[in-house]
This record gives C-alpha cells, structure tokens and sequence, in this order.
C-alpha cells in the first residue's frame, strides 16, 4: 500500500508546477500536462517515487546511518526543523556552510569551537574574563549555533541529504555528487533532476506541499529507528564512531603502519610487498 494517496497530494496542491517558460526539459517524464500556462505535474509518478525514497531512507536508518535535511527557503525552514527534531536528524535551515561536505573535518573544528565554549561557562573560565572578551565569545556561540547548531551530533558525513528545492541548494548538491552521498530532493518542473539520486516531482514552494512530503518521509525514517532498536542497533551515532575530523589519509597510514609492524614481527611478509597489498577499506559515507 502507498505511503501517500492521490488525494492527499492533490489536496496539498503537490501538482503545480511553475511557468511553461521556466521548464527544464529533464522534468519531461513527470510533467501531465500544461494548463494555462503552468505545468501540472503526473502525481501518479509522485506517488511511486515518494514510496521509493521513504523505502530506501528507511533501509539506511535501519543500519544506523543518518540522513541531513537542507531547506534554507523560508516557507520550508520551520517545517523542516520540527520534522527532522522530531525523529533525531541533523537539519540545515539556514545558510548553507561551504565545504560542509567536502572540508568536512573543518566544520567539526567549529563545532567543537561551540562545545569548547560551552565547557568554559560552566568549569567558570567564563567568569574570569573581561566583559569584552565576554561579549565577543558569546556573539561568536550565537553565530556558530545558527548555523551549525543543529549538526553537532553529526561525527560524520550524513549517509544521504534530503534537499528542498535543488536549484536553491545547488551547493549542497554539487557536494554531494563530488562525495558520492545519494541525494533525495523535491524537484519542480524548474529543476534539473539529473543530479539527483531520487527524485519526488512536487510542488516546492508551497508549505502544504513540503509539509505533507516531509511528513511521509520522516514517518518512514521513524519506522527505520524503531525496527534498528528492535534490531539492537542504535540509530544514532555514538562517540565511539570514527570522527570526520581524522582524515581517511591518516587512518589508512595508521593501518598501514600497524600491518607493517605485525608483519616484521612474525616474519611471514616481506617489507616491500606489505604495502602493496595492504588496501584500507573504503571509508563509510
């Protein structure tokens, strides 16, 4: 059975599209027809790929994995926010941090610049300094909290971003692409769908619309965390998972030279094929 009905997308006005003239040709498949010069677009594709996407959103919590919502456009911010709180996924509402992806271990520097302040008011550090340093500190946690507030669980790269609107998020999507980490996104008639992993043709710009999609995706990512717990596996990433912040390069020399120190110990490899055939797996998403 669908996750989501004909009706209720009709309802939410998923089928609108924009202008005839602001049409991107890749939007062919899934548009139905054009109506006083707006393109409607086929719920009947928006129905299968909306089940295709909460299926394998679902697969990937199920493992432990975390997927990063993007949405910086007003009327998706707040409705973004509260669906992705409500089931423990990391959000981005407002300006997308360049290199979020890609320079990924500089973004955790910053968070843990927010933790380090943190920990300064509360072992009373804060209290020893002068009511300027104060007030600079405190412009700068309110600055990173914005912004990266809502990522500082997230020890590492999200398994998958789900975008609203992919011609306003292109950086992130570009990032994505760069890292190979699957992207789910609405895409309107607008929109180039060709960069995105799995497609929901949909409205993008009405709340009901957003608020609607959301909320089927976030209901089957929350029936992925309960069967992970049922399975024994916390959703969530521990403190014990491997930080972004080492960078793979460093990981592989540390396996690299752990291996060559075993194999010199026991004698059984010779020192110059040990590392040729010592390859690091590919590091998680």
């Amino acid at each position: 059975m669908s996750r989501v009905t004909f009706e209720q997308l009709l309802e939410a006005g998923v089928h609108f599209g924009h202008l005839k003239r602001k049409w991107n040709p890749g939007m062919a498949p899934y548009i139905f027809m054009e109506r006083n010069g707006i393109h409607i677009i086929d719920l009947h594709r928006t129905v299968d790929k909306v089940d295709e996407a909460a299926e394998a959103l679902k697969n990937l919590v199920r493992m432990g994995r975390k997927i990063l919502f993007v949405a910086t456009k007003k009327q998706a911010k707040q409705i973004v926010a509260d669906k992705a709180t409500a089931v423990g996924m990391p959000y981005v509402i407002e300006r997308w941090p360049g290199g979020m992806l890609t320079n990924f271990p500089t973004i955790r520097k910053a968070v843990k610049k927010m933790t380090n302040i943190d920990k300064m008011s509360k072992d009373g550090t804060f209290d020893n300094l002068s009511k300027r340093e104060k007030l600079q500190i405190t412009r700068q946690r309110a600055k990173l909290e914005k912004t990266l507030g809502s990522i500082v669980d997230m020890n590492r790269p999200p398994a998958a971003l789900f975008v609203i609107d992919v011609l306003k998020e292109h950086i992130a999507v570009s990032e994505a692409n760069k890292l190979g980490i699957p992207v789910f996104a609405m895409v309107d008639t607008n929109s180039d769908p060709s960069r995105i992993d799995f497609v929901i043709p949909s409205n993008d710009d009405a709340s009901k619309s957003i608020e609607l999609i959301m909320g089927v995706i976030c209901d089957a990512i929350q029936e992925g965390i309960l069967e992970a717990k049922a399975a024994g596996k916390d959703s969530r990433e521990g403190d014990d998972e491997a930080e972004a912040g080492e960078s793979p390069a460093r990981e592989r020399r540390s396996r690299t030279t752990s291996r060559k120190r075993d194999s010199k110990e026991n004698d059984t490899v010779d020192a110059d094929v040990a590392p040729k055939t010592d390859k690091a797996p590919d590091e998680a998403q």
